[in-house]
């Protein structure tokens, strides 16, 4: 997965050590007449699990541009923000190379507007719309994304992800 510039930056200062970093989350759906509901996820090319669209905010941008900004070079589709649904604090998370970072998830509800998903970059190995009914399974805190997403509330989610 290519690590932002600013992150490379940081880990020559500081290494390994845990990083607090900004991620936004798209849970984008797709309603065509006559059809049902459909969500879109990426295959992760690093561990092969199936996930919304997710990045890291970049310096100066807002969490809502990220998502639009990484749906175009992830799966080379456009989107609009409905909505923030959630705020999630991650747990530590480590990587491979043993990188270490917790990540303030900003979580939206997004509409497709345009383009077949298909593969836009090297962070992923599939794109698709799959129905409601029938997605792949997902790890926890992806399917809490979705979850509350799709549960509609007038409320913003304020909680820690899942384990």
């Amino acid at each position: 997965m290519p690590t932002p510039e600013f992150i490379l930056q940081l880990r020559e200062q500081i290494g390994h050590r845990d990083l607090w970093l900004s991620g936004a989350t798209a849970t984008v759906v797709r309603q065509v007449a006559g059809r049902p509901a459909e969500v879109l996820l990426v295959r992760r090319s690093d561990d092969s699990s199936w996930t919304p669209i997710c990045g890291i905010v970049e310096p100066g941008e807002l969490p809502s541009q990220t998502v639009v900004r990484e749906a175009a070079e992830e799966a080379c589709v456009q989107i609009e923000v409905v909505r923030l649904t959630r705020m999630a604090v991650s747990g530590t998370i480590e990587y491979s190379n043993r990188d270490r970072c917790n990540y303030l998830d900003h979580d939206f509800l997004c509409r497709w507007v345009a383009g077949e998903p298909r593969v836009g970059d090297d962070e992923s190995t599939d794109a698709r719309f799959f129905p409601l009914d029938a997605l792949p399974p997902l790890k926890p805190r992806h399917a809490r994304r979705i979850e509350v997403a799709l549960a509609g509330g007038p409320d913003v989610v304020i909680e820690h992800d899942p384990h």
